[in-house]
């Protein structure tokens, strides 16, 4: 089990520490730094514990990768290879750094005898700081790591810089944020595609068979969306098994030829899931406060998928019931149902084994691609 955070905060060094850290400060970096957290040492905070204290690494401690001294991944296939007594090598894992060291420490567990060893990419919503994100980062790893149900066994968390505020002009920022942070991600896409060319180039490596997929929540879409925009389809390589979009706050037309971005998911996933909730109260309060009335996906569904029904599907939340947590902003918002919902977690732990869309469990059939969750 791995957690690993990919972020394009500031990196500063708080007084008194002696490790570097992200920051809470609204504000996005051209490149990203990837950090791996600590969860041998994890104790769950006391209720003693004072609410100012509880900060940076008071949540999760965590661990900033080197940058690598040598660009490319010659010397994690030196490493593996030395490893498996094939050639000699001096360097060792120590002397990786970045997405170096995180790929190679995937790859090593991904390659174990486990059935299903996955890989979640998760993209979070709007209003989370440094902080909200570790503390993110936790109920993820109980969601979907700790919990039999589910493939994965690793998370790779994309800490962005959204405003820590939830006033809706605040929203704003989080677009220019977004879009400084689809760039990183998109980066990280064109490093993973060069590890793969680079290592299973060399027949004596093979690949591990296990999956990756992403999660995106909210205005996590428009991350990936930036992301879509900047790639190119020439370069696209289908590396994604399954691509869920939460409430998603894209416009409904995200799908359609001239937003030339979400119709390049089919290229680079195996599937696609629409899971909206048409009473989400935060998406209608962003279609008619910050978008010009532009209906929302995760809330309206999309304008039109025909040309991609048979890997696009609709999952209708709306009749759900929030049996995890009930609170008023779960109960008012509709907006958090992976969170709030063991119906939309088990629809989601089904989606990302795989199973096929007509025989997941617990959903009634609208036509071909649409469905909804039932009790």
């Amino acid at each position: 089990m791995a957690v690993y955070i990919l972020s394009n905060r500031k990196i500063i060094r708080h007084k008194g520490e002696k490790a570097d850290s992200f920051s809470n400060d609204e504000y996005s970096i051209p490149n990203f730094r990837i950090a791996k957290c600590d969860f041998d040492n994890y104790k769950d905070p006391t209720a003693a514990k004072k609410k100012k204290d509880y900060t940076n690494r008071n949540i999760l401690n965590y661990k900033l990768f080197s940058e690598p001294e040598k660009q490319g991944y010659q010397n994690v296939l030196d490493v593996l290879l030395n490893e498996k007594g094939i050639k000699k090598s001096a360097l060792t894992a120590n002397n990786l750094g970045g997405t170096q060291r995180m790929f190679y420490e995937l790859y090593k567990n991904m390659s174990s005898t486990k059935d299903r060893s996955d890989v979640l990419i998760f993209i979070h919503g709007y209003a989370y700081d440094f902080d909200d994100e570790l503390k993110a980062i936790i109920d993820l790893k109980k969601i979907f790591i700790d919990n039999a149900a589910s493939p994965i066994e690793h998370i790779l968390f994309v800490s962005w810089p959204a405003s820590s505020s939830i006033i809706p002009l605040t929203y704003f920022d989080d677009k220019a944020s977004s879009i400084n942070s689809g760039a990183s991600l998109m980066r990280l896409f064109y490093f993973y595609t060069q590890f793969l060319k680079d290592i299973f180039s060399n027949r004596d490596l093979s690949p591990c068979n296990q999956r990756i997929h992403i999660i995106a929540h909210s205005m996590g879409n428009r991350v990936l969306q930036s992301m879509l925009y900047s790639l190119k389809r020439e370069n696209i390589l289908r590396v994604i098994d399954q691509v869920l979009l939460l409430n998603a706050d894209v416009t409904y037309k995200i799908f359609e030829e001239s937003e030339d971005s979400f119709n390049k998911l089919p290229m680079l996933a195996n599937r696609i899931s629409i899971y909206l909730n048409r009473k989400d109260t935060i998406l209608g309060i962003s279609q008619f406060t910050k978008n010009i009335l532009t209906p929302r996906l995760g809330k309206n569904g999309p304008s039109n998928i025909n040309q991609f029904k048979d890997i696009v599907s609709i999952i209708d939340c709306t009749f759900i019931e929030n049996d995890i947590l009930d609170s008023f902003k779960f109960e008012i918002g509709n907006h958090w149902g992976y969170l709030s919902s063991s119906q939309a977690q088990n629809d989601i732990f089904q989606n990302l084994y795989g199973v096929d869309r007509n025989l997941i469990t617990d959903r009634i059939k609208n036509n071909e691609n649409i469905f909804t969750i039932i009790s």
